[in-house]
């Protein structure tokens, strides 16, 4: 591959390859479970140069995985392949183009960081309205490429409904460049939708046009025990009634995910005493700090009357709303520093989410007597982090089975929000859990399958 290697250094800067072990840290997945291999780790810093690198391995037949922040749960970004392969790791590509606060829109490039698009947006007094835990490090690039949710989908939607306009690099080394901030625009297929969730499979994405909303004046935030698991969906329909739609989050919180927080992370500790089987999480937003307060406390009177909810605690400033969220966020650290866990990121329909937990967690017991069961998450919109933290002798994969199989009887589905990837793409397949289309899109549109190949895992 001396050859091809030449190639690439006559077509790049120097300081855009990367080999060795400098290169070795792109190479292993978030959860240190998949380590791959790689000519070299690429760094481009124009669609220019990430047109050249497609179309210089398309001729040599060598494999590309695009890569992110790497924050992915399920190794999509991991170059594990059969073929020889490169890493397009897009950090470099980080600029922020422009923030339209009267057209409610941003363009950035896909390496720019979400915790960086979310200051910028607040400085024109806007929201970009997607939040998760590894926002700190997570790109956009890759956030669209799984197509992420995060605590705010209830509200705002998922990646998918918050890309207005995209720019990619196709399979064949062209430039696909339709970044408009159109809301309406129907003109048959929207291609852009190709490119969305498709873990890299389909192009590359190197720039995006995005939604912002106005940055709300106040929130109301509230940590509130169900009475039972079984009042969650009910309570939640609720204060969609009461809030008008103004539900940013409603996050389900389970005794044994506080547990994992309040022994491993500093500071974490339940906000009620004694803690409740099951808790939620709830915000609301809008422009008015008075009225959303009163709209709280007359939920909080009417689920109390109906016996949904039994104890609560409401935030009574900004830095009460940040420890709430704080330990929302402790219950993943948690269990990732207890020890060995097996994560399931699934969704069901809400009305399902408590039988789903009680039959999931049954029979996940069935299999191993001393499984530790956090199924937590969001309830606003069906998708629970169905995590295990098992004992020794359990078998990982007949778990998951079991919890997936459990998932599609509910008529749910194995992935919300992380996507396939590498690690969940074969039990996928095993399940028949995957979408369903007529024919295979990317196929359709790069018959050599250079770019990121799952399936040759």
């Amino acid at each position: 591959m001396t050859s091809f290697m030449e190639v690439l250094s006559g077509a790049l800067p120097t300081n855009a390859i990367l080999t060795g072990d400098v290169a070795a840290p792109y190479l292993t997945d978030w959860m240190g479970e998949l380590k791959g291999e790689a000519l070299a780790v690429l760094r481009p810093s124009t669609a220019q140069e990430v047109s050249r690198i497609v179309t210089i391995c398309r001729d040599a037949g060598v494999v590309i995985v695009p890569q992110g922040g790497n924050t992915g749960l399920v190794g999509a970004a991991t170059p594990v392949t059969k073929r020889a392969a490169v890493v397009v790791q897009l950090g470099r590509m980080n600029r922020i183009r422009r923030v339209d606060a009267r057209d409610n829109a941003a363009t950035v490039e896909a390496g720019c960081v979400l915790a960086t698009l979310q200051a910028a947006a607040e400085a024109e007094d806007r929201l970009f309205p997607l939040s998760l835990g590894s926002e700190g490090s997570a790109q956009i690039g890759g956030l669209i490429a799984t197509n992420a949710g995060g605590t705010m989908a209830l509200r705002w939607g998922m990646m998918r409904d918050l890309v207005l306009g995209l720019e990619v690099v196709l399979p064949d080394g062209r430039i696909w460049s339709d970044l408009s901030s159109l809301r309406k625009r129907n003109l048959g297929i929207d291609p852009k939708h190709l490119f969305i969730g498709a873990e890299g499979t389909t192009g590359i994405v190197t720039a995006a046009v995005l939604k912002l909303v106005p940055r709300p004046a106040a929130r109301a935030t509230a940590w509130l025990a169900l009475s039972r698991l079984e009042a969650g969906p009910e309570f939640l329909s609720l204060a969609l009634q009461h809030a008008g739609g103004a539900v940013d989050a409603c996050e389900l919180i389970p005794r044994q995910g506080l547990s994992f927080a309040s022994a491993h992370v500093d500071s974490a500790q339940s906000p009620l005493d004694p803690t409740p089987d099951w808790a939620v999480l709830m915000e609301i937003s809008g422009p008015d700090a008075e009225r959303l307060q009163e709209t709280l406390m007359s939920l909080l009177e009417v689920a109390m009357d109906r016996d949904l909810v039994c104890d609560g605690v409401v935030a009574a400033s900004e830095g009460q709303r940040r420890d709430l969220w704080f330990l929302r966020e402790a219950i993943v650290e948690g269990q990732r520093l207890a020890g060995f866990q097996i994560k399931h990121d699934i969704a069901v329909p809400v009305a399902e989410v408590p039988e789903f937990i009680r039959v999931a967690s049954d029979r996940v017991s069935k299999l191993d007597a001393h499984v530790l069961v956090s199924a937590f998450g969001h309830l606003g919109d069906g998708n629970i982090h169905f995590n295990l933290s098992p004992s020794a002798s359990a078998d990982p994969a007949d778990l998951s089975k079991c919890v997936y199989g459990t998932c599609l009887e509910f008529g749910g589905t194995i992935s919300a929000e992380h996507g396939l990837g590498r690690k969940k793409k074969k039990i996928a397949k095993d399940l028949q859990a995957v979408q369903t289309c007529p024919f295979e899109i990317e196929s359709l549109l790069d018959p050599q399958r250079i770019l990121n190949p799952l399936s040759e895992s």
